[in-house]
């Protein structure tokens, strides 16, 4: 019997992602459904796909719906999966990974042949991992590497160094003369991908610092370390401690805040901020933009989120870095097809996750300003142009 779930499975597979890649080439995507309040059951835990018939052989966890990020994600894994009657479960862990653990538990429970998760907290999802191990299940690492475990079998993910970089770069590009100020932002301590992404923007940062382009303006760790070209984990973890926005609009916004309280006026004038995502892009841009010492800014993002492309389209936002989520959703459902399967996904990279080499397949990734914008988002079919105004 399970023999011919597995069969049937594989077909419908094949046929999601003909389907899929069709869809992602041809139309534009749909929009993410709405995310529930905060707080609310439906917001904790929600299946995004019912199994078509018995238990989900593929359970997903994403790691909130409070961030448009993550419910880009569900809703690509929806186009390709929940239409063609995949047994799949989603579940959102709402930034909890006590709630992560519960969620991947249950999945078990149901019998699932492969784990996707994006952990919370890439330490605290070892034990999640592990406990997948024991039960038989692949698990697959979406987007955030799980770390120090061996229960990891494949990582799908965006080449996170060339996203630091990307958002480096354009700000060195933007810069001209010597002093400029430089403030700097990054994503949460706990999340493998924030070191990645300022590990990629200090290779291209650190030789415009030492050189005296830009004057960074709000982190002492970092201005210590300025002349090293490569920091240390250790190094880069006392940098990020400084500036960290814990990916959360608030915390970006309140330490924008402070930074700017201290700062004195001839460390304003015409800034360039190294912002982690999209979201905490918005919210210290707005910042700074109220701030009447800034004459003006250029501020990097990621992730390509309505809002944000917005922002760029009005001049509020200088730039994201578009991860093609369905890009994303496809690789991670291909190499979910390959373990069902019993072969192996394909590899063109490893990643350490301090216990092993993770087999992972990194996907590109593009720069995208108001010059690009239409051309990139719009014409790609990855948000259609009536969700925006203004666009040339």
């Amino acid at each position: 019997m399970q023999n011919k779930v597995l069969r049937a499975f594989l077909l419908v597979f094949a046929v999601a992602l003909m389907a899929g890649m069709v869809s992602a080439c041809a139309a534009p995507a749909a929009a993410p459904a709405a995310a529930p309040a905060a707080g609310s059951e439906a917001a904790t835990t929600e299946a995004a796909a019912p199994a078509a018939s018995g238990a989900p052989v593929v359970g997903i966890v994403l790691p909130t719906k409070d961030e448009p990020r993550w419910i880009q994600d569900e809703a690509r894994f929806k186009d390709l999966l929940g239409t063609a009657g995949v047994p799949v479960e989603i579940l959102f862990s709402q930034g909890d990974s006590a709630k992560e653990k519960a969620n991947v538990e249950s999945l078990l429970t149901k019998g699932i042949k492969v784990l996707i998760l994006t952990p919370q907290d890439g330490a605290a999802a070892a034990a999640a991992a592990e406990e997948a191990k024991k039960a038989g299940a692949k698990v697959i690492a979406y987007d955030r590497l799980i770390l120090n475990t061996d229960a990891v079998d494949y990582y799908v993910t965006f080449d996170s160094n060339a996203v630091g970089a990307a958002q480096a770069q354009y700000l060195v590009d933007k810069a001209t003369g010597t002093g400029n100020p430089l403030y700097l932002y990054a994503g949460a301590a706990s999340d493998n991908n924030a070191f990645l992404f300022f590990e990629g923007a200090w290779k291209v940062l650190q030789p415009k610092i030492a050189d005296g382009t830009f004057v960074i303006k709000n982190s002492s760790e970092a201005t210590a370390l300025q002349d090293k070209a490569e920091l240390t984990r250790d190094e880069q973890a006392k940098i990020i401690g400084q500036i960290t926005t814990n990916w959360d609009f608030n915390t970006a916004k309140n330490l924008a805040e402070a930074n700017l309280t201290v700062a004195k006026p001839e460390d304003k004038g015409n800034v360039f901020i190294l912002a982690p995502n999209d979201g905490t892009a918005r919210s210290i841009a707005d910042t700074f933009a109220a701030d009447k010492d800034v004459k003006s800014y250029v501020v990097t993002g990621q992730d390509a989120e309505k809002a944000s492309v917005q922002y760029i389209i009005d001049g509020k936002q200088s730039m994201t870095v578009l991860k093609d989520v369905r890009t994303l959703a496809a690789d991670a459902i291909a190499a979910a097809r390959a373990f069902v399967d019993g072969t192996t996904p394909e590899q063109t990279n490893t990643y350490n996750n301090g216990k092993i080499d993770v087999p992972a397949k990194p996907s590109a990734v593009i720069a995208v300003d108001k010059d690009n914008v239409k051309a990139a988002i719009i014409d790609s079919g990855y948000w259609p142009a009536t969700d925006f105004t203004g666009v040339q």
